[in-house]
């Protein structure tokens, strides 16, 4: 792996003193080549490319939209009003700077595996790739535990939509059974989702690939259908005022839902595993970016509406103003959507994970272990593994706002740090 980036760190045995302090920080400042291109192994162990464009623009969106477009767009709307849709439209567009960046890096890197933490050591140096690494592992370790948390409590509230079911789950299976003054808050339910969705990863891209085409199709369809059964609802006079709060609080909400267009990210991870990297990748990151513009303003639309801004609930405001409306059954495919947003999300982010230990591993920052690849699986077995118990431990143990908060106080450690 000479030419591809990894070194040959000074060990204290040969070195000691100043010259082994400087070997390591010569190191810690060492950039990765721009031409470098990582290449299977010598022995045949590699990813294998079996994802097209389609493949990557539904691995953008079912890593980008989740349950919240089913609550966020409503949740914003209240201080927003129907400007709510330019809020999307202006996060959107602030994200295509973004998206930009990321695809000319992608195409830069055509047979990468690494995405952010990659080109960070191309652009800066190893120290800083790590840091931004461990930043990524920390949203994502404790984001999957979330999303997992929040899938099986969306699980179980769909199967209680069947009259013999509802009221009969006991909350230590999908809402979680509070121990020792509400520290830990077991679920068993989210762990073996967990365990479900890693051992597909495992199996390999190609199956992953069409589990979240699959579940990703639906959502899109659902998210299509609601949208054009709210069109018969609208009544155009609650668009006026269409900005009740004034254009600060449509900036303000904007702020508040750039985060609902991050998972563009998902794609540049899977370079190694796309058929034409340079042609498809740009493709991919730029397509489900704006097919997600796309569906959020025409959630905003409907949902605005469909009913005054002022009158908009906080927990499921679409779900909310479809009863509202007698239309009932447009709240189970509600439901449907985002039990299938959650999963394509937690699956997405999974195999992410995945991919960058796959890097760090190959790079030598990591124990060599996650730089293995599956010779018949083609999958990062053991990074994929380890991912998954992760996630599961902490879904397991901990709730939702438990583990916001572990969150919160993570990420300002870690920008103290890298303050210091």
């Amino acid at each position: 792996m000479d030419g591809e980036g990894a070194h040959h760190r000074p060990s204290p045995s040969s070195s000691s003193g100043r010259p082994f302090l400087s070997g390591l920080c010569a190191a810690a400042l060492r950039r990765k080549p721009i031409s470098a291109r990582a290449s299977a192994a010598a022995s045949g162990e590699g990813l294998v490319r079996q994802l097209g464009v389609l493949e990557l623009v539904l691995l953008g969106i079912g890593a980008s939209i989740g349950a919240g477009i089913f609550v966020i767009t409503g949740t914003v709307a209240r201080d927003a009003g129907p400007g709510v849709t330019i809020s999307f439209a202006l996060a959107g567009a602030a994200c295509v700077l973004n998206a930009l960046c990321y695809a000319e890096l992608a195409s830069r890197f055509p047979a990468v595996v690494g995405g952010a933490y990659l080109y960070t050591y191309a652009a800066f140096n190893e120290l800083t790739a790590f840091l931004v690494f461990t930043q990524l592992m920390l949203d994502y370790h404790i984001g999957a535990a979330s999303i997992a948390r929040s899938l099986a409590s969306y699980f179980i509230q769909f199967l209680e939509l069947i009259p013999s079911v509802k009221g009969n789950v006991p909350s230590w299976i999908g809402h979680g059974e509070e121990f020792f003054g509400g520290v830990i808050s077991v679920n068993i339910l989210a762990p073996i989702l967990l365990v479900i969705l890693t051992v597909i990863l495992c199996r390999g891209v190609k199956e992953s690939s069409a589990v979240n085409t699959f579940m990703t199709t639906l959502k899109i369809i659902i998210v299509i259908v609601v949208v054009f059964a709210g069109v018969f609802e609208v009544d155009v006079s609650n668009w006026s005022p269409f900005m009740p709060n004034g254009f600060k609080a449509v900036v303000t909400g904007s702020t508040v839902v750039f985060f609902a267009y991050v998972g563009f990210d998902a794609v540049a991870n899977s370079a190694e595993e796309a058929k034409n990297p340079q042609r498809d990748l740009p493709i991919g990151i730029l397509g489900s970016l704006l097919a997600c513009v796309i569906l959020y303003v025409a959630v905003c639309l409907v949902i605005t509406g469909m009913l005054p801004y002022t009158l908009l609930g906080e927990d499921a405001p679409l779900a909310e103003a479809f009863s509202a409306k007698g239309l009932k059954f447009v709240t189970v495919l509600i439901s449907i959507g985002a039990v299938a947003g959650l999963t394509t999300t937690l699956l997405v982010g999974l195999y992410v994970q995945s991919r960058l230990y796959l890097g760090l591993g190959r790079d030598g920052l990591l124990p060599s272990i996650f730089s293995k690849v599956h010779p018949t699986l083609h999958t990062p077995l053991h990074s994929q593994i380890w991912v998954g118990c992760v996630a599961a431990v902490l879904a397991g143990l901990f709730n939702v706002h438990a583990l916001s908060h572990i969150l919160s106080v993570g990420t300002l450690a870690t920008r103290l740090y890298q303050l210091v």
